[in-house]
């Protein structure tokens, strides 16, 4: 562990001092080290513009980022980072729902934030992440019946086939901040509508970029080694998937970056 530290430090050191070849080597040696990328070398590379991006950011690499911060997680997220989606999306379905919804599935619950903001809009809440010392955190809060340690589209593959509520289980599905460690998200859409009931809502979030960031892909990594999403991308997914009735699709600041804010969108559908 102590020579993939040294070269993933190695490797931020190059990164900072503008050395990119320096940087490309040590975290090259940090994926010989440890293929699981548990530091998220790859990452690191293709926002370098050393490999092409993976699909995704690797699961050891999420996991690692959150448990690394588990215990002060929220006043990160809300206090530094100014993040307030899950806010946002229960003000907006307070506005738009009287009637609760039966049952939530939270992905990347994280603390619970989102748990927290509808809790009192929803039957029954599930919580899904992949960080065990950040679920440990949402158990405190008590605001889930269930939680999951998993990656969100492994669970949406999985879930369904455990049967024990059928095969539509849930009418309300919420991702805020899961996009950002995912490029790819056809893979997360296929899997959602296994889970999703014939009226049921999707909420979800992402980072973007200028439309020339893109190229013909829809989604890109960012220098801050997050991926970023085109409008039209995430539309023509969340349509494709049958969540044809647009209920919200905003431009808004996800969060601060060194003091900077990030735009992205929030967009929030129904399926018909």
């Amino acid at each position: 562990m102590d020579a993939l530290a040294d070269a993933y430090n190695t490797g931020l050191h190059c990164e900072k001092a503008g050395d990119i070849d320096g940087a490309e080597t040590a975290y090259r040696k940090c994926l010989e080290l440890d293929p699981t990328d548990t530091c998220g070398a790859r990452i690191r590379l293709a926002s370098l513009g050393r490999v092409d991006p993976p699909s995704a950011a690797p699961a050891a690499y999420v996991k690692t980022l959150f448990d690394q911060h588990a215990e002060d997680f929220d006043y990160i997220l809300t206090d530094q980072l100014k993040y307030a989606v899950p806010m946002q999306i229960a003000e907006f379905l307070r506005r738009r729902r009287a009637q609760p919804f039966q049952r939530l599935l939270d992905l990347g619950c994280g603390t619970g934030l989102v748990g927290l903001m509808l809790g009192d809009m929803v039957e029954q809440a599930i919580g899904v992440d992949l960080s065990d010392q950040i679920l440990d955190k949402a158990d405190e809060r008590a605001v889930y019946d269930e939680l999951f340690e998993n990656e969100a589209v492994h669970f949406l593959e999985e879930y369904p086939k455990a049967g024990s509520f059928g095969p539509h289980a849930f009418d309300l599905i919420v991702a805020a901040d899961v996009f950002p460690y995912i490029g790819d998200l056809k893979p997360f859409f296929d899997a959602v509508q296994k889970n999703a009931g014939e009226r049921a809502v999707l909420a979800v979030s992402c980072e973007t970029l200028p439309a020339t960031a893109f190229g013909s892909r829809g989604w890109s990594i960012t220098a801050h080694q997050r991926y970023a999403h085109h409008e039209q991308y995430l539309r023509n997914l969340m349509e494709n998937a049958g969540f044809v009735d647009t209920l919200l699709f905003e431009t808004i600041q996800v969060r601060l970056e060194q003091g900077r804010p990030i735009p992205g969108y929030l967009a929030i559908a129904a399926r018909n």
